[in-house]
């Protein structure tokens, strides 16, 4: 449920509003009726990430850092465009 309120109601009744909004309602908060600011409830954080925690999950093998075949102009159709531009 979301309900708008101008600034003079939001200042006067701040305490309300943020009850409205624990409660689980989203505020607009506007000004001359163009809404401005929204107030709602902040969500629980993720749980912190442990570094390592999956390790021996990620194998990198020892030729990851070599040519890709596809990109080798050895390896190209000999009319390939890209085999000129490669060389």
């Amino acid at each position: 449920m979301s309900s708008q309120v101008n600034i003079h109601e939001a200042k006067t009744h701040l305490s309300r509003l943020l009850a409205r909004v624990q409660a689980g309602e989203e505020i607009t908060i506007a000004k001359a009726g163009k809404p401005i600011a929204r107030l709602s409830a902040i969500e629980d954080r993720p749980k912190r990430r442990v570094p390592g925690m999956d390790k021996g999950k990620v194998i990198i093998h020892s030729n990851f850092d070599d040519p890709i075949p596809e990109f080798d102009p050895d390896y190209m159709h000999p009319e390939d465009p890209m085999r000129d531009l490669l060389r």
